[in-house]
């Protein structure tokens, strides 16, 4: 399986894994599995900590690769795709990671019940 972390889903494998739920930690740990932190989660968690809304390390990027998550470059393709979704989802950051999920074949690990609204695969967390 190919996964994409959410934002939030990101966070919580950091910080305290225990938030998410026993079957989806088995499959982001598992190592047949590819796991994913897009750019786009990268930009809006980096953004939310400019403003002081939440805490991360000054290298929170170099983090990712070092714990077996390759991180996703956003593209044009991405960016076009997010833009003709349905409007089910007004987050653009979500719009985003869903559009990477259709072009890149990748399950959605995300706990946002509007994902479903979208032809993806999810694993719930």
């Amino acid at each position: 399986m190919r996964i994409l972390l959410d934002s939030h889903t990101l966070l919580w494998w950091m910080d305290d894994p225990y938030r998410i739920s026993p079957t989806a930690r088995a499959e982001i740990s598992h190592p047949r599995n590819e796991v994913f932190a897009s750019a786009v989660s990268i930009w809006e968690i980096g953004l939310k900590s400019s403003k002081g809304k939440l805490r991360i390390p000054e290298n929170f990027a170099e983090f990712l690769p070092e714990n077996g998550i390759q991180i996703l470059p956003f593209t044009g393709a991405h960016a076009q795709a997010s833009i003709k979704l349905p409007p089910h989802h007004g987050d653009p950051f979500d719009r985003a990671l869903i559009a990477q999920c259709q072009i890149e074949s990748l399950t959605f690990a995300t706990r946002d019940s509007i994902a479903e609204s979208y032809q993806i695969g999810l694993l719930e967390i």
